[in-house]
């Protein structure tokens, strides 16, 4: 007697640090491959979410699941009155500060710089984050901040360059929405199931759509993942997963 098939199911938000600006998605991938969206949409709040994550084979999640660990242990000196002053407090130097090593990759293997939890409004949804993760590890969750257990930090504008989709712009403006919808039916084997129209209509719930076929690569081992020198700072900092691709920096 044959085993049941049991799906596969994944799972993409774009946290934002309130929940109705919160897009979410849930996939579902065939025997045969493609990738079926159960659903999509906006408006997530941390029960929800906590819930949704607790039932999937993995997640992407678009925000920074942590912080420089300089810039963190610049403010711990800091409010001791034990920092020491830089050669210089120029740009190189609050860059390297504000930016982790994987935003510095990302940068470099990409051209592309990912929003700043330090320096950034991005840190809203960061600190919302941090406090989802502490109860999806209070019920055993593997939350690894390197993507390796049940949640994987993703950048939607990095995996569409990879897959050559618009990247720019299409948050503001529908057609090119259209496009990466489109996109995405042929790169990734997506059955829209009809939310093809929500993903149109919210950049949010697209890029719930895209972090979740980040989850779906990263799963598969197709996402550039941290060296032994990178590991230590990817527990600590956060990784994002980019797909394998060449892309023009």
């Amino acid at each position: 007697m044959t085993e049941p098939w049991k799906a596969e199911v994944f799972a993409g938000v774009d946290l934002a640090a309130e929940p109705g600006r919160t897009g979410f998605a849930r996939l579902q991938r065939t025997p045969q491959g493609r990738v079926v969206v159960e659903d999509a949409g906006c408006g997530l709040a941390d029960e929800e979410l906590i819930e949704m994550l607790s039932g999937v084979s993995k997640a992407g999640i678009d925000v920074p699941f942590g912080w420089p660990v300089g810039f963190v242990d610049f403010l711990a000196d800091h409010a001791l009155e034990q920092h020491s002053a830089p050669m210089a407090a120029d740009v190189r130097w609050r860059r390297g500060m504000v930016l982790r090593r994987t935003d510095q990759l990302v940068h470099q293997w990409c051209g592309l710089t990912p929003l700043s939890a330090a320096a950034d409004r991005i840190a809203y949804p960061a600190l919302r984050w941090a406090a989802v993760e502490a109860r999806l590890r209070d019920r055993g969750m593997d939350c690894q901040r390197d993507g390796t257990g049940r949640v994987c930090e993703a950048y939607p504008a990095a995996a569409l360059k990879v897959w050559q989709l618009p990247f720019r712009g299409y948050k503001r403006d529908v057609r090119l929405r259209e496009d990466v919808v489109a996109g995405l039916n042929g790169r990734c084997a997506v059955d829209w199931n009809g939310y093809d129209s929500v993903c149109v209509a919210s950049d949010d719930a697209l890029d719930a759509v895209i972090s979740a076929l980040v989850a779906v690569e990263a799963a598969d081992g197709r996402t550039r993942v941290p060296t032994a020198v990178e590991e230590k700072d990817a527990l600590t900092e956060g990784w994002i997963h980019v797909p394998f691709g060449m892309v023009a920096v």
